[in-house]
């Protein structure tokens, strides 16, 4: 302890300074956690060489791209093919289509696994929770192969069994040619889809909803709050933070939806309305050996993609402060 002396009749004690912690360094840090670093070393280099390695091949929608010719042999044609995509007039009409199954798609993707969690987590008995929890996630392991072929034939006009309910009930007289109509193919993608999917993307839901504090619950119900009041001020602001990072990642990938459900369910009838940005990459790229044309279909719904992820966590992170980066 320290005196202050200008004043003898008056000794003022004096706390010490607290000494500043030192900062570790980076080599310190990096020792000191050696095992941690090595065991996410063969996922870094698993990111790297499948995620960051094929970016190089961006150089090809540059080009015009000729497998036979070395890297310093290609012809360097600029923005051409980019020109080209959008004076396409194809590339309009399939953009829509893209747009509008995702739309449609991440709307229902989203409402509906949210419900399912939130329901699930309301039953009580545990047996049957856990059965109708396994029996929904099962279909998210069934190949899109496979899908396709039940859709179809409960969708058929030749005993399918959506048609025959429908004559049962007297809501139409004759069958309905789902399959064979384009307005009726974005709904039926959309609904084979939640069907799909539900079950698996609301697994993650149910683990946001376990870590919730039990007692807050029971302080619900101690002030008279119901259920549905339970679910609306603790169960969903309990899961905002899920909620809000699946959904930005969701809006990141909505220019990029695949093409694994509009190629197995469409047919040369629907065409219109099924084909999305990967087909057309893969039909007016790919199998005609315009690689760079591919290439620079697959680099727009890449920046998109890119674009759309920052956008929508910006506004997340103003609106809700929640983000991901």
């Amino acid at each position: 302890m320290e005196t202050l002396s200008s004043n003898p009749g008056n000794n003022v004690s004096v706390a010490p300074k607290p000494r500043k912690k030192r900062k570790k360094g980076t080599w310190q840090s990096l020792v000191q956690q050696k095992y941690l670093y090595l065991m996410s070393m063969p996922f870094v280099i698993w990111l790297f060489v499948f995620n960051y390695v094929p970016v190089w091949g961006w150089t090809m929608a540059f080009q015009n791209y000729k497998p036979a010719k070395s890297f310093t042999d290609q012809k360097w044609v600029g923005f051409k093919n980019f020109v080209d995509l959008f004076q396409d007039e194809r590339f309009y009409l399939v953009l829509r289509n893209t747009l509008a199954m995702s739309v449609m798609g991440l709307i229902a993707n989203f409402i509906f696994p949210i419900a399912f969690a939130v329901l699930l987590n309301e039953l009580r008995g545990k047996f049957f929770k856990r059965t109708v929890q396994t029996v929904s996630y099962l279909p998210h392991f069934v190949s899109w192969v496979v899908v396709a072929g039940i859709i179809t034939k409960m969708l058929s006009i030749d005993g399918g069994v959506v048609n025959e309910l429908l004559m049962a009930l007297h809501i139409t007289n004759e069958p309905i040619q789902f399959m064979a109509q384009g307005k009726w193919f974005w709904g039926i993608v959309t609904a084979s889809d939640v069907w799909k999917e539900t079950g698996w993307n609301a697994i993650i839901y149910l683990a946001a909803i376990t870590g919730i504090d039990k007692e807050l619950y029971e302080a619900a119900r101690v002030d008279g709050a119901g259920r549905f009041r339970q679910i609306w001020n603790i169960t969903l602001p309990g899961i905002r933070t899920t909620i809000a990072v699946l959904l930005i990642m969701s809006i990141g990938h909505l220019i990029g939806i695949g093409f694994e459900k509009q190629f197995q369910l469409s047919n040369s009838l629907v065409t219109d309305y099924s084909e999305v940005l990967d087909i057309y990459a893969l039909e007016y790229g790919i199998n005609i050996s315009r690689f760079s044309y591919g290439t620079a279909i697959s680099m727009f719904t890449s920046v998109v993609g890119i674009i759309l992820l920052l956008a929508a966590n910006g506004i997340m992170k103003k609106t809700t402060k929640e983000s991901i980066m």
